[in-house]
């Protein structure tokens, strides 16, 4: 039996954006269960660097459901702050659009499967269903003249996990870009975003080797990167690994060939929602899914090592036990 921890890193980056008389400052923080670090090509905007964790510190303290006082704790039936409001929207949103294969609601399931990870022990079948039964995005009503959420069922809670990362990348592309900041590199754990118009080397991690070790590159300028993959968390059980991806529909992992899907956009916030979703969807649907939204692109790659990608995607592969195949 094995447990593998969260991989911090997704994402080898290799950025080629600054020339040699520029100071480069860069500071990483533990934050939202993962680690958050920030580059900016440029020394003066040491100011900008502390206000970006200030936010990232202020919606850690928002979004946490770990602390009982946090605002994500304490939603139903309340009157809500248009950054909250707007965050449960957008869930509700990609949760119909992906016709819940994306599902915001998923909390009591995914916490209970994070204690089994913690106990190298799966969840009871009837442990399941009961979280199963809390788990539906429809079973949420919106009054947005009020901004009020209601829960059919008192123990229903929204995921923020799955979608923090990607708002916090957000938070800070748009807190950089207000402070005048021209390039920098945003890393919240492997939701990355790249500031500025010189490309950056994005290197992907390879679902089957050790953190670092890439299988292909790609070159990104003003957008995001997410990276849903079976190699990020799971545990190992009479041989048989169960990943952290979760069906909201069965209560288990989802089973496909798929070894991690990349989204590529502009807006991490929806990148981080479609990681999750469009893995769900399997190769086939996923692809025809993307191909049908305007500005994202995504990466796909099999069990068997083949490589998916949609028609947006220059792709550079540097693992030869890797190939690019078409459907």
């Amino acid at each position: 039996m094995r447990f593998l921890i969260y991989l911090i890193t997704f994402l080898l980056i290799a950025p080629n954006l600054l020339a040699e008389h520029v100071k480069v400052i860069k500071r990483t923080e533990f934050l939202m269960g993962t680690f958050a670090s920030i580059t900016i090509y440029d020394a003066k905007y040491e100011k900008a660097l502390d206000n970006c964790f200030d936010e990232l510190n202020r919606i850690d303290e928002t979004l946490s459901l770990t602390k009982e006082d946090s605002l994500a704790n304490n939603i139903n039936n309340k009157e809500l702050s248009d950054e909250i409001f707007s965050l449960i929207e957008k869930g509700i949103y990609y949760s119909k659009l992906t016709k819940g294969a994306f599902d915001i609601t998923i909390a009591p399931l995914s916490n209970l499967w994070k204690n089994g990870f913690s106990t190298e022990k799966l969840p009871e079948n009837d442990e399941i269903q009961q979280a199963l039964n809390l788990v539906n995005y429809r079973n949420v009503y919106i009054d947005r003249d009020n901004r009020i959420v209601n829960f059919e069922y008192e123990d229903m809670q929204f995921d923020f996990g799955s979608i923090a990362k990607g708002y916090s990348a957000d938070v800070v592309f748009n807190t950089l870009q207000k402070e005048g900041v021209d390039e920098a590199l945003i890393n919240i754990g492997g939701n990355v975003f790249v500031l500025g118009n010189r490309d950056v080397n994005v290197g992907l991690q390879d679902p089957f080797s050790e953190t670092g070790e890439i299988f292909a590159s790609i070159m990104l300028n003003n957008k995001s990167i997410v990276t849903s993959g079976i190699y990020e968390r799971f545990i190992e059980i009479d041989g048989i690994k169960y990943h952290h991806i979760l069906d909201p529909k069965t209560g288990y992992p989802f089973i496909n060939n798929l070894a991690s899907v990349s989204i590529i956009g502009r807006n991490s916030l929806d990148c981080d929602c479609l990681s999750t979703a469009i893995f769900a969807m399997g190769l086939k649907d996923g692809l025809e899914f993307v191909e049908n939204l305007y500005g994202i692109e995504a990466i796909f790659v099999t069990k068997d090592k083949k490589v998916y990608i949609t028609s947006g995607v220059n792709l550079k592969l540097t693992n030869h036990d890797y190939e690019i195949c078409d459907i």
